[in-house]
């Protein structure tokens, strides 16, 4: 067998497996966090069309992880979004920021602050939900304010 058929050979496995180079199968990321993913890019479409900057997206650090950081004129915006399928949870997805997730947020809030030199700023909590149904946009809700910083839960 020639060198060209040898190539177009392990080709058609490549593309059949999908094989990259360096991993044994190339890994598509989980429904969930497509899910995700798409709920945080529109999230950041509406904030952007409510007239807030995006400042940073997915901050991490060793205390959390922050969505999206915004700035709404003179206030430091922590937004948390959270993606539902319509089909599959009853109730609200703010639900699912509970107790230890605000505490969590408000730790890793403080973190930012101190990276940007602890600057006297405003700054607030904001939720976003978004709701699919199936692969259509069935609501997007952007709750200001939704929790102190201390994380206590305000009503909502």
């Amino acid at each position: 067998m020639r060198l060209r058929d040898w190539n177009r050979m392990i080709g058609r496995w490549v593309r059949r497996w999908r094989l990259t180079p360096g991993r044994r199968f190339a890994r598509r990321r989980a429904a969930h966090l497509r899910l995700g993913r798409r709920g945080e890019q529109t999230a950041c479409r509406v904030l952007a069309e409510l007239g807030m900057d995006i400042l940073c997206r997915n901050y991490r650090c060793r205390q959390g992880e922050i969505d999206i950081v915004a700035r709404d004129g003179a206030v430091l915006c922590f937004v948390e979004v959270k993606t539902r399928q319509a089909s599959r949870w009853p109730g609200r997805p703010a639900d699912a920021v509970d107790r230890s997730k605000r505490l969590r947020l408000a730790r890793t809030a403080r973190q930012y602050l101190r990276r940007l030199g602890s600057p006297e700023i405003e700054h607030r909590f904001d939720i976003v939900e978004v709701v699919y149904a199936g692969r259509n946009l069935t609501a997007v809700t952007h709750l200001p304010d939704a929790f102190p910083a201390g994380g206590a839960k305000k009503a909502i």
